[in-house]
């Protein structure tokens, strides 16, 4: 099987993975009375958490090695390299987050921005084991950690444009 092959298999079980935010968080929405601005604090966390395991990563690799130790730049597929390209990603991913999980929480609640938050978490150390093991995994912690917010900020437009229309034709 092909590299793009595996990749696609990597995709789809993320998709299915983001597929299944949906009921979970209307699972969580149901259990959960926590303060929108309280669930967006804790939804943040796990993401930080790991942006934190990164940076320190990145940072030990520095001091342990000559070559890069002064801030020379990383060898081109070298671990830290890696590391460095992860990183930035979940750097980029977090900024979309920060953006867009306020809305999704104000239209579907807390519940969802938790859910999103934890995923998130999880799958971004399984794109950054991926990355360094196998392209399927990078693949899947990619779109594990992307498709649910993507997933849910639909649900949410939907539902807001609705509840707008549904306003305007009776008021």
């Amino acid at each position: 099987m092909g590299k793009r092959a595996l990749i696609l298999m990597g995709m789809g079980a993320g998709a299915v993975w983001a597929l299944a935010a949906i009921p979970l968080s209307r699972q969580v929405s149901w259990h959960m009375k926590m303060p929108l601005v309280d669930a967006m604090a804790w939804s943040l966390l796990p993401g930080g958490i790991v942006l934190l395991l990164m940076i320190g990563r990145l940072a030990q690799r520095r001091f342990f090695d000559d070559a890069i130790i002064d801030g020379e730049p990383y060898q081109e597929g070298s671990a830290a390299e890696i590391d460095q390209r992860v990183l930035r990603n979940s750097v980029e991913q977090l900024v979309l987050n920060l953006s867009l999980w306020p809305f999704i929480g104000l239209i579907l609640g807390a519940g969802p921005v938790l859910l999103l938050g934890a995923s998130f978490g999880v799958t971004r150390l399984l794109f950054w084991l991926g990355y360094h093991i196998s392209p399927p995994l990078r693949a899947f912690g990619f779109a594990a950690g992307f498709y649910p917010t993507i997933t849910l900020l639909a649900l949410a437009l939907v539902i807001a444009v609705e509840d707008w229309h549904f306003a305007s034709l009776t008021g």
